[in-house]
């Protein structure tokens, strides 16, 4: 990334991705009950594997980080507080993640934005809040200037917009832009798994036509971004880049002194779910009407 006087931050690559840790008190019940997963099978032939909570309105819909799944904590516990407020929920995995489909070098942000405009337009109905975490709120924002008509609420956790542009490959040097070039794939070692990430040639070249930072973002729904500061992942200033972006007036980030790039502790996720709570009832207030009772 392009320092104030103009050089490349050439440290160590680090890659937003979300982990499951150990579930907070409370989530147990989904995770060791959690069904075998239905399928939505898109034109193309993918197989989306997705677990669904019927339930009222604004529905909430999960979208995970890179090489993440819908089986992670924060998915499972805002699960668990939906379910607690009878509000219907929906998770899923993209293409090539989980359990679905798919080899993941094929996937891009405009494929993976694509099985959440599938899942969305198929799966839910009403409005909807989305929760994006990490490259999930790079997806929740494209899907909500997607499909601005359905989306109730966005809130990011984590959210790494433009990451393939400003944290992969504004740190590579000469020689590893040359090696993906030339291979089309580079493997990268990761922080949070043993096996190495898989960094394409079509993941750059795609999520170019999807960056969203260097201009106005036209949201105008509410908007929430929670942020650790000491996320070594995703600077956290990326949450006040989001908030500057956005059009909308009702925008509001919270960083989190201690916390990291996965807010996963049991104090994140109390935070979690109280933002999303929060969102919601919020959201049904303005679908009532000033006037309703």
């Amino acid at each position: 990334m392009a320092g104030a006087a103009g050089c490349v931050d050439r440290s160590p690559v680090r890659f937003p991705m979300c982990v499951a840790t150990a579930p907070p008190e409370g989530c147990e019940r989904v995770l060791n009950r959690d069904p075998p997963p239905e399928f939505l099978t898109r034109p193309d032939g993918a197989a989306l594997a997705y677990r669904r909570s019927a339930g009222r309105a604004p529905g909430v819909l999960f979208l995970g980080g890179f090489r993440s799944d819908m089986t992670g904590t924060k998915a499972t516990a805002l699960e668990a507080a939906c379910r607690a407020d009878g509000r219907a929920f929906l998770r899923f995995d993209y293409s090539g993640h989980g359990e679905s489909s798919g080899d993941f070098l094929d996937g891009c942000i405009g494929s993976w934005r694509d099985d959440a405009l599938a899942a969305l337009d198929t799966l839910t109905e009403g409005p909807q809040v989305l929760v994006g975490s990490s490259m999930g709120g790079w997806i929740m924002l494209l899907v909500a200037l997607a499909r601005p008509d359905r989306v109730a609420g966005l809130l990011g956790v984590a959210a790494a917009p433009d990451f393939t542009e400003d944290l992969i490959w504004a740190r590579y040097d000469l020689a590893r832009r040359r090696a993906l070039a030339e291979t089309g794939v580079v493997h990268e070692p990761s922080r949070h798994d043993e096996a190495p990430t898989p960094i394409t040639r079509r993941l750059i070249e795609d999520g170019r036509r999807h960056l969203l930072l260097g201009g106005p973002i036209p949201i105008r729904c509410p908007v929430r971004l929670l942020h650790g500061r000491r996320d070594a992942d995703v600077p956290w200033p990326t949450a006040q880049r989001i908030a500057a972006r956005l059009t909308g007036a009702d925008v509001r980030v919270r960083p989190i002194t201690d916390g990291d790039h996965r807010l996963s502790r049991p104090e994140d996720i109390a935070l979690l779910c109280a933002t999303l709570r929060e969102i919601c009832t919020a959201a049904e207030r303005r679908e009532r009407g000033p006037g309703d009772l």
